[in-house]
């Protein structure tokens, strides 16, 4: 071993030095480098020392660089800077994708499940962008998006369907009577409707139940999808929602459906990305994972 490298100050005190002289503040320092302020205080002592050379003067309110710190603490910045870009090349930095959802869909599916995703892409750091307005692939910066709607998108996307849209009713089990697990269609003139953005309630009265809505009818109305769900979840009454939105609150029993009827709707969930990736890799192991997690079971 050079006998040059022998002679090296500590390297903690060398970090100490060089933040205490970027903030001229010892308590600055050291919350910067999360240690007490004795501690960078002893490490500059102890470098002062192994130099035998003062590096800062001491003052009633923080400190001043002695001209030997002056003189020392460009070159020790700069050996700071190389030991971070050599540490770069062999540390690969994480891919910064984003991924565009509506409200309802990071809550009630994506983000119970992107702890598995983490998991199995540690490069990847996904932004989840949550909105009910449309993001725009350029202007947003969207990588990725899980987008409702019908095909085709465009002729510049990639697009996978995800889930088609089936519609189903969902209330609490506290809300029946007796431990019932069903009413007859016409019970639900009994019960306070759970609208949202969508209203579909009409359609699925018409459609599904083959019953016409009536003026009578007791609602609350909510702007998302996913706090209606709440709602229902609260037993406020019964909510109109996307099978697999509710799966896992189904399948636990926080939820039932207490008619059988289902409608399909035509607003179905599909995976849309650019077919001109800035990130090619990344977001295509996005889109594979959102697929391989929607062919699971909830």
């Amino acid at each position: 071993m050079p006998e040059a490298f022998l002679r090296l100050p500590p390297l903690n005190a060398l970090r100490a030095f060089e933040a205490a002289a970027r903030h001229l503040n010892f308590r600055v320092a050291a919350i910067e480098l999360n240690v007490t302020q004795g501690a960078v205080a002893q490490h500059v002592r102890g470098l002062e020392a192994d130099l035998g050379a003062k590096l800062f003067e001491r003052l009633p309110r923080g400190l001043a660089l002695t001209d030997e710190g002056r003189a020392y603490v460009p070159n020790i910045r700069r050996a700071f800077d190389l030991i971070s870009e050599a540490t770069q090349l062999l540390r690969p930095e994480p891919a910064r994708l984003t991924i565009s959802v509506t409200p309802t869909f990071a809550t009630k599916w994506l983000i119970p499940r992107l702890q598995h995703f983490m998991a199995g892409n540690p490069l990847v750091d996904l932004r989840v962008l949550a909105s009910e307005s449309l993001s725009s692939f350029q202007a947003d910066g969207v990588d990725i998006a899980v987008r409702q709607g019908r095909a085709p998108f465009g002729p510049g996307l990639i697009v996978d369907l995800l889930f088609p849209q089936q519609i189903i009713a969902v209330c609490s089990p506290a809300l029946l009577p007796d431990g019932a697990r069903q009413i007859a269609p016409a019970g639900i003139q009994h019960h306070v409707l759970l609208h949202d953005a969508h209203n579909l309630w009409p359609e699925f009265m018409e459609k599904a139940v083959g019953l016409k809505m009536t003026a009578e009818l007791k609602r609350m109305r909510f702007n998302q999808t996913g706090l209606a769900i709440d709602a229902a979840l609260a037993g406020q009454g019964i909510a109109l929602a996307s099978r697999f939105l509710v799966a896992a609150d189904l399948a636990a029993g926080r939820l039932l459906q207490p008619i059988a009827a289902e409608m399909r709707g035509t607003q179905d969930f599909h995976i849309v990305m650019p077919r001109k990736s800035r990130h090619p890799e990344p977001t295509q192991a996005v889109r594979q994972w959102l697929l391989d997690a929607a062919a699971l079971p909830a």
